[in-house]
C-alpha cells in the first residue's frame, strides 16, 4: 500500500468513524464508560443522613460546625486499545478482513473518546509487544494511530493475550478503560491474568471473527492454512462429518472463551466481519449504561 492509498484510506475511515461518534454514539459512550475516580470539589454544611466519613475535620474545626466534602466524578479517562496484529487477523471472506473491521472499530472508539476529552493509547501485540503508542489527546494523534493500524507489519504471526495484558498492567499505573480487539485464536489459558487486569482496569473484550471460522462451505477438496503457524492441510469439505467436526470445534472454543470472560467479569461482544459492527457497539454501550 503506497502513501497516497494509505492517506485515502485514513480519510475514509476518519469520515465514517467521526460520523458514527458524532451522530450515533454521542452520549452513549459518555454514559457507558464513566470515569471511575472521584475528585474533591467543595464543602458544604453537614446534613442529617450524610456519611460521617465525608466530614472535613479541618474546615469543621475552623467554623465550629460540621462540614462534609463534596466529590465529583472524574470525567476524563485514559482509553487503551490493545490491538491484535497477528497473522490470523489478515483473513476475511465477507465484507472485509478481520484487520479491516478491527481498524474501523478502533477508529470509532478513538473518535468517541476524544469527543469525551479522553486520552487514547494503543498497544499492538502478537505473541510479543510489537508497538506501544502512549496515550494522548487530539485528532492528529488519532490519525497517526489509524495510519499505523493500516500500515503496520508485525514481526511475529502468533498471538498471546497474556503478553498484552501483562504489558498493560506494567505500563498503566492508574486505572484505564482497555479494549482488547482480537479474534482470540489462542491456545493459552489467560483467565488469571485477565481477571487481575480487570480488577485494576475496566477491560472490554471485542472478538472479531469471520464466518468461515464457524462453518465450512461444501466445495470439495480445500487447502486450509493456519496463518500463525503456516501449517497446511487438505480437507474434503463435501464430507458432512468433516464440516460437523469443524463446526463443533468452533462452538467448543467459543464456549471456553465465554467462560473466561464470565469468570473474569469482563464485558464482551463477538462481531462477524459480515455483521454491522455499529449495532453491536450500540448494544455494548447500552448494556453498560
Amino acid at each position: 500500500m503506497d502513501t497516497q492509498e494509505i492517506l485515502r484510506n485514513v480519510r475514509k475511515i476518519e469520515i465514517k468513524a467521526r460520523g458514527l461518534s458524532n451522530n450515533i454514539f454521542a452520549g452513549q459512550y459518555h454514559s457507558a464508560f464513566k470515569g471511575k475516580g472521584m475528585s474533591f470539589s467543595e464543602v458544604r454544611e453537614y446534613q442529617s443522613g450524610d456519611d460521617i466519613r465525608d466530614i472535613d475535620w479541618n474546615v469543621s474545626a475552623r467554623f465550629h460546625h460540621p462540614f462534609v466534602k463534596i466529590y465529583e466524578e472524574e470525567r476524563e479517562l485514559t482509553v487503551m486499545l490493545l490491538i491484535d496484529v497477528s497473522g490470523s487477523l489478515n483473513f476475511g471472506t465477507q465484507k472485509m478482513t478481520k484487520k479491516d473491521m478491527a481498524t474501523q472499530i478502533a477508529a470509532t472508539l478513538a473518535f468517541s473518546a476524544i469527543q469525551n476529552n479522553d486520552k487514547i493509547g494503543v498497544i499492538f501485540f502478537s505473541d510479543k509487544i510489537e508497538k506501544y503508542i502512549p496515550p494522548q489527546k487530539g485528532r492528529k494523534h488519532i490519525l497517526f494511530i489509524i495510519r499505523e493500524m493500516l500500515n503496520f507489519k508485525a514481526e511475529s504471526k502468533k498471538t498471546s493475550i497474556k503478553v498484552a495484558i501483562d504489558f498493560l498492567n506494567n505500563i498503566m499505573k492508574r486505572r484505564c478503560t482497555a479494549f482488547i480487539l482480537s479474534d482470540f485464536y489462542v491456545q493459552e489459558d489467560f483467565l488469571m491474568p485477565l481477571t487481575i487486569c480487570n480488577r485494576k482496569h475496566d477491560v472490554i473484550a471485542l472478538q472479531v471473527y469471520d464466518l468461515r471460522a464457524k462453518k465450512l462451505p461444501s466445495i470439495g477438496i480445500m487447502k486450509v492454512k493456519d496463518a500463525e503457524t503456516n501449517y497446511e492441510i487438505y480437507v474434503d469439505t463435501n464430507d458432512s462429518r468433516v464440516r460437523k467436526t469443524y463446526e463443533l470445534y468452533w462452538y467448543r472454543r467459543q464456549k471456553k472463551l465465554k467462560q473466561i470472560f464470565q469468570k473474569s467479569n469482563v464485558d464482551n461482544i463477538s462481531l462477524s466481519t459480515a455483521d454491522d459492527y455499529v449495532q453491536s457497539l450500540m448494544q455494548l454501550f447500552s448494556m453498560r449504561s
